[in-house]
């Protein structure tokens, strides 16, 4: 999983990409591609 400061950039790199608030932290989870794996901070 990589830890980004924004994960704007992430979010476009695929289309399965969704973008998940789970306890205060902002998440990229991809289903079909879990290498996409991001959280903020």
């Amino acid at each position: 999983m990589k830890v980004k400061n924004s994960l704007r950039s992430l979010k476009t790199r695929d289309r399965n990409n969704r973008v998940v608030r789970r306890r205060g932290r902002v998440y990229i989870i991809n289903k079909v591609k879990p290498r996409f794996k991001a959280r903020q901070g």
